[in-house]
């Protein structure tokens, strides 16, 4: 298996680490080959593809990161014809930006990657529901 080098902040290896411990992992490598996985699948759903979607983005970032806040007002006017509603609030010590996008799975899988790639991004969650079939819980996805 070829080996890859990654960079992270202490405070992300530590949490690696005992997440590995945790869950009795044989060690950061198959934490990190499990993550991957799990993001390159993330938007492989057949079950949403070519269907119009409702999705809520949310972002966490520190209070005060002016560039997570410029790119962010970027992004919604990149993505303006998708981007139904936007909501900021302040939690803790953080800045919360919600996003609602009609759009469909491509679409809504670029914005999220754009946004998880924007330096200083604490998190970012997203929900996917299938407007075609509203009122049918079977169609909601959710992930983190």
């Amino acid at each position: 298996m070829p080996v890859v080098s990654i960079s992270m902040p202490a405070d992300l290896i530590e949490r690696l680490d005992a997440l590995t411990a945790e869950h009795d992992y044989t060690g950061r490598s198959e934490v990190v080959r499990e993550g991957v996985r799990t993001l390159l699948g993330e938007f492989e759903n057949d079950r949403l593809e070519g269907r119009e979607l409702a999705g809520i983005v949310s972002v966490l970032y520190d209070f005060g990161t002016q560039s997570v806040e410029r790119r962010l007002t970027q992004l919604r006017h990149d993505h303006e014809e998708h981007v139904a509603s936007t909501l900021h609030g302040h939690v803790d010590d953080y800045c919360l930006e919600l996003f609602v996008l009609e759009a469909d799975l491509e679409t809504i899988s670029q914005f999220v990657g754009r946004v998880r790639s924007t330096e200083d991004v604490q998190t970012v969650d997203y929900s996917l529901l299938a407007l075609d079939s509203v009122g049918q819980l079977r169609d909601v996805t959710s992930s983190s």
